[in-house]
């Protein structure tokens, strides 16, 4: 493939948020590497259809192996690497549940791939992001912690220290010019989790009442924020937090 102006990698990213990250991106210009345990190939072709520059990689986000095969794949096929958005997580699939039954099992297997994920891809795009002597780095968060939203106590602990993880590496990265951001969405109506049927679970100030906007969230919802953190409007900003929630929780 020939050499794009700007690439983004979006983990997660074939189905859902993630795909309309990798959407709006390409839309904007961006070629996309399609990041995803499963699909991606599928999800990347539907945008060079539509003829977008984009690439699908089989990716487990908790092995160091497959992502740094992922990083050097978008230079293999790109020539370059700008953006990385870590949006592949565990949530879906969760049920609400007390905390005292949580087995340590899940509760650890939730905290590997929404924490140690973005821990080992941000790892793994930092010599491209070093050698080209800048880069992006946007983390998906969620409003659950700043909410201390109950019953989902193993995925509200692990977007919290999604949070934290991207103030801290804001502060390393920075004489890198590498900046470090974060979205915390609200809960939004994605592929996922309609599928689950949880918005059926969820009471009606979680999906509108709490809201300044009262309506459901859905994925588009987010799709500026990270164009505009990917952006080079956005080079002045990092470790920052942006809840894009309808205006449920000010931060």
């Amino acid at each position: 493939m020939t050499k794009q102006s700007r690439v983004a990698i979006i983990t997660g990213g074939a189905s859902g948020i993630g795909f309309a990250f990798a959407k709006g991106l390409a839309e904007t210009g961006y070629a996309v590497v399609i990041a995803d345990i499963r699909g991606g190939a599928e999800a990347a072709a539907k945008l060079v259809e539509d003829g977008h520059g984009a690439i699908g990689v089989a990716v487990d986000v908790t092995s160091a192996a497959d992502t740094e095969a992922m990083a050097q794949e978008a230079i293999t096929a790109f020539g370059r690497l700008d953006v990385l958005v870590n949006n592949a997580g565990l949530f879906t699939t969760l049920a609400l549940k007390p905390f005292e039954q949580i087995e340590p099992a899940e509760w650890m297997r939730v905290m590997e791939v929404n924490t140690l994920g973005p821990f080992l891809c941000a790892k793994a795009v930092m010599p491209m992001f070093r050698a080209a002597g800048a880069g992006r780095i946007i983390n998906i968060a969620s409003t659950s912690p700043i909410k201390g939203t109950p019953n989902m106590q193993h995925y509200t602990a692990s977007k919290g220290a999604v949070i934290a993880f991207t103030r801290s590496l804001a502060r390393e990265l920075g004489s890198a010019n590498v900046t470090v951001n974060a979205i915390a969405p609200g809960f939004t109506l994605s592929e996922g989790v309609l599928a689950s049927g949880m918005e059926n679970v969820m009471g009606d100030a979680a999906r509108r009442t709490s809201r300044s906007i009262q309506r459901d969230q859905v994925p588009q919802d987010l799709v500026g924020a990270a164009i505009f953190l990917a952006s080079e409007g956005a080079s002045f900003i990092t470790g920052q937090t942006i809840a894009v929630d309808g205006g449920g929780v000010f931060l």
